[in-house]
């Protein structure tokens, strides 16, 4: 037999403005900026820049029912006087009051250029190819990366070559047409591994017995030189570490990259836009929000109109009734947006200023071992708002400081504790361990136990795995790699 139970469940649930705010919040200034663009596009209800004086006396109230649902409206319930006019200017009309116009960001222009296959393709006119031999380079260029590597197998060139291009050859003349594609400025493009590009390099230099000395290690030992093995190749050559020193000079000022040196390359250039910028002014910190993350919104004076003349009209019709519903709509999407724009600056104040008095010392100094240990709910406790929303904030803004632009989440660090019992940040772990390898004999580096000893005298006692993992975070090589001669 079937029976029946009742469950009472709270829950929360975010509304879709929330969220709306949510996505908002996190959205750097450039994106920002786009999502303002995208919104005045389908809301004509919402129009940018100051408004006439004249505007001004028909600024709507901000008084209205935004809970209400637009689809179960009847046009006759809405009170037209709560979107008309009155004196007071509400506070979405006002910008933030440390943002000056004077200090609006201005726009770089980035020339226009070919693209890096393009100019590959260019100085193949000046290279005598058959016809056959010309397609073959074409897609020889067209499969260069933007580093100058073809990375791919010749075996699936030339099975691409007849699937795709209806090009018949065999492997002996692709690698023929390669030849002339390794011929092209910059030296070293079109290699299929980084042994190749070195040594394409090298012999288009002027011979010397030093280079001659490179060439000859990069063919025959190039493991052994690249795992640094030193002693055994003095051995094997019957050279001296002067040899070798002159040899490994000429290596070093090779391109590992030759596509990279290409000024026209049309790889995506990130322009970091600053949502946040720090001054000391006397001594003390000032913050100030990017002026691009506050802009002057207002909603449409023909809107207000429209709802004047269907307030004043004797004979209200179906279609004048469809108008105000739809005009409801869009009055109440452009408040909750402005609104919302205003919620944002405040969140991001708000926010940034927390975590610039928090590191308050560090932006006085620019000392990163004055940096205090700082995890997003320090933060949070502070502003007495969720741990979610310092996290958007600091994930995607930069701040341009004293001491350069940089991302905001980079001042977050845990905490350690070193003899003394006294929590430090792990950058400040980070940049000691970062010294101590900058100031060791590049002879005989210091491995991860002998650093992990220096730091422990240092009053840091760390584990030496623990040393392993800051070592990589921080993109510094094992001792057997950092040696040199």
């Amino acid at each position: 037999m079937l029976k029946q139970h009742l469950h009472f469940k709270l829950s929360q649930k975010l509304s879709p403005q929330q969220i709306q705010l949510m996505k908002l919040i996190q959205l750097p200034t450039q994106a920002f900026e786009q999502r303002l663009k995208q919104e005045l596009e389908e809301n004509p209800a919402l129009e940018s820049g100051k408004e006439t004086n004249d505007d001004a006396e028909d600024t709507y109230d901000d008084t209205y029912d935004n809970d209400t649902d637009n689809e179960s409206i009847n046009a006759e319930d809405i009170n037209i006087d709560e979107y008309l006019s009155d004196d007071e200017v509400p506070d979405y009309r006002t910008q933030i009051n440390n943002y000056s116009a004077d200090d609006d960001e201005k726009s770089i222009p980035y020339a226009a250029g070919i693209s890096f296959n393009q100019f590959l393709l260019n100085q193949l006119n000046t290279v005598y190819l058959d016809e056959l031999e010309w397609s073959i380079a074409e897609f020889l260029v067209g499969s260069v990366d933007e580093s100058g590597y073809i990375r791919r197998p010749l075996s699936d060139i030339l099975d691409d070559l007849a699937f795709t291009q209806n090009i018949i050859t065999d492997e002996n003349t692709i690698k023929k047409v390669l030849k002339a594609v390794q011929q092209l400025d910059p030296s070293g493009v079109g290699a299929t591994c980084l042994e190749e590009c070195l040594l394409i390099q090298l012999k288009r230099k002027e011979a010397n017995p030093n280079i001659e000395l490179a060439i000859l290690i990069l063919e025959k030992s190039f493991e052994q030189f690249t795992k640094k093995h030193y002693k055994k190749i003095i051995q094997k050559y019957n050279i001296t570490e002067e040899d070798l020193k002159a040899a490994i000079s000429e290596v070093e000022k090779l391109n590992p990259k030759p596509g990279g040196s290409y000024a026209g390359n049309n790889r995506m250039i990130e322009h970091v836009v600053p949502d946040f910028s720090i001054k000391i002014i006397d001594s003390e910190l000032e913050l100030a929000l990017n002026g691009r993350n506050a802009p002057e919104l207002h909603v449409s004076r023909d809107y207000n109109n429209m709802l004047e003349g269907y307030k004043n009209s004797k004979e209200k019709s179906k279609s004048q009734k469809d108008t105000v519903l739809f005009i409801k709509q869009k009055l109440d999407a452009a408040k909750w947006f402005i609104d919302a724009i205003r919620q944002r600056q405040q969140t991001l104040f708000i926010t940034m200023d927390a975590i610039m008095n928090y590191q308050k010392e560090y932006f006085l100094t620019g000392d990163e071992q004055k940096l205090r240990p700082m995890i997003l709910k320090d933060i949070a406790d502070i502003i007495h708002m969720d741990i979610s929303t310092v996290s958007r904030v600091a994930n995607s803004k930069y701040v341009d400081t004293p001491y350069g632009t940089k991302l905001i989440k980079e001042y977050f660090s845990e905490s350690m504790k070193n003899e003394q019992g006294e929590d430090i940040s792990t950058k400040e772990i980070k940049k000691i361990l970062e010294n101590v390898i900058g100031e060791e004999t590049k002879k005989k580096p210091l491995t991860d136990d002998k650093l992990a000893l220096i730091l422990k005298e240092k009053g840091y006692p760390i584990a030496r795995r623990t040393i392993a993992k800051y070592r990589e975070q921080l993109g510094i090589p094992v001792a057997r790699l950092r040696k040199k001669l």
